[in-house]
């Protein structure tokens, strides 16, 4: 198990190195003289057509309504994970993560709402509440062994907690104008693909054709279409249909009858792994390494020329880079102190401050609901406001990490 927790870590890590990498061209194409290339890219257009009916969006739409929903599925099979068999599964495991999360969406939302309530920015309070946990975890990758293995749990739990939180104010406050009609497709459509996951159904194609449909329905109804994603993932089962065979340990002297049953141990394993922890290992390196960059690379071009640091961009960088480690301090001491949760095994409190200010590094989730939240003459003031939050929170989490070296020894008692 130690070992899968850290190619997942280290997986993240390096997405998170190709999202900063992605992002940062986009920033130099934006401020060059290719800039309208760039944009000029961005609002491409695709159609798709089949008889009378007709798809057609944007390049820039395309990748945040479609390619992102594989981005939420992957999300939602995350969540549903560590619920069940993770560290949410344990009370006491899960109750540092939770009350992190909880403080580290409410504060920054609420500093954000400070410097624009009643403005023409004052729906943009949802921008500043979620981690990038790919862009974060890279972050923490640089300091290698100095952050222990519970703490990069803690902040993955933590992201993925605060990515749910997020999913549910896209849904609940980012909607447009509801299609009752559609919308009531969608839902027959969700109990379809719960049934299969009920029939405890093996094949991913099944989960993936049910999920397209469920993805058009649900972009039709005016529920942001990505929710379609999460949804599909509740459904996919996480049972193993039989538990794995045993196998003599006995030593094989031919290599040849060595690799042979090396390979029958491989499909065997396979065969008995879940469909969401296959569907999860299938997508994870195509939403980390292309799905994550492409959307970095159509949403984080910012032409600085005319764009100022406003009161939403001030609002989205405090929110950031103070709201999230007020916010995930408060709470967890809270929750320490109140016997409902326990620090990371060999964490100290400077070492969950450093984590913290990490967690306000908030790129992707931060850049898909302030699209979301904002008409365009915002956006790009929105954009800078989380770019530069991210990139200080980066750069100070590294510092205070590297200075905290993981734990100290006068602080084990105080981790409840």
């Amino acid at each position: 198990m130690k070992r899968l927790i850290e190619q997942f870590l280290e997986s993240e890590a390096k997405g998170g190195v190709l999202l900063f990498g992605a992002a940062l061209v986009a920033f130099l194409l934006s401020n060059s003289p290719s800039a309208q290339a760039y944009f000029d890219l961005r609002d491409v257009y695709i159609k798709l057509q089949v008889g009378d009916w007709v798809l057609k969006k944007s390049l820039l739409h395309f990748v945040n309504d479609f390619l992102m929903a594989f981005f939420f599925l992957l999300v939602g099979l995350e969540l549903k994970r560590e619920l069940l068999q993770g560290e949410l599964k344990n009370p006491r495991q899960a109750g540092l993560a939770v009350a992190a999360a909880l403080g580290g969406m409410a504060t920054p939302a609420l500093i954000y709402t400070v410097f624009n309530f009643g403005g023409v920015g004052a729906t943009g309070w949802g921008v500043p509440m979620a981690t990038d946990i790919a862009f974060a975890l890279g972050v923490l990758s640089l300091l290698g062994k100095r952050v222990p293995l519970p703490l990069k749990v803690f902040l993955t739990a933590l992201a993925i907690v605060d990515d749910l939180g997020a999913v549910l104010v896209i849904a609940l406050f980012y909607t447009s104008n509801l299609n009752l009609g559609a919308l009531l497709i969608a839902l027959l459509v969700f109990g379809f693909a719960l049934l299969l996951g009920a029939l405890r159904v093996r094949s991913l194609t099944a989960y993936m054709l049910v999920g397209l449909v469920l993805w058009y329905f649900v972009l039709l109804s005016g529920v942001h279409a990505t929710i379609a994603g999460v949804l599909l993932a509740f459904a996919v089962p996480i049972g193993r249909s039989r538990p794995l065979p045993a196998h003599n340990e006995g030593t094989v002297a031919d290599p040849e009858l060595l690799e042979v049953r090396l390979e029958k141990i491989e499909d065997e394993a396979r065969t008995a792994q879940s469909p969401l922890h296959r569907l999860e290992h299938i997508l994870h390196p195509y939403v980390a390494y292309v799905i994550m960059p492409i959307f970095a690379f159509f949403n984080a071009g910012v032409a600085l020329n005319g764009t100022q640091m406003g009161v939403v961009a001030l609002g989205i960088f405090l929110g950031l880079l103070l709201g999230k480690p007020i916010g995930i301090l408060l709470f967890s001491f809270l929750a320490v102190r109140l016997g409902l949760a326990q620090l990371p095994a060999g964490a100290s409190w400077r070492a969950v401050a450093g984590v913290s200010v990490v967690a306000g590094i908030g790129f992707t989730m931060a850049l898909f609901i302030a699209g979301l939240a904002f008409a365009p003459i915002l956006l790009d003031e929105a954009k800078l406001g989380i770019l530069a939050a991210s990139v200080t929170a980066a750069l100070l989490g590294t510092v205070l990490l590297w200075r905290s070296g993981g734990s100290t020894a006068s602080e084990a008692g105080s981790r409840g």
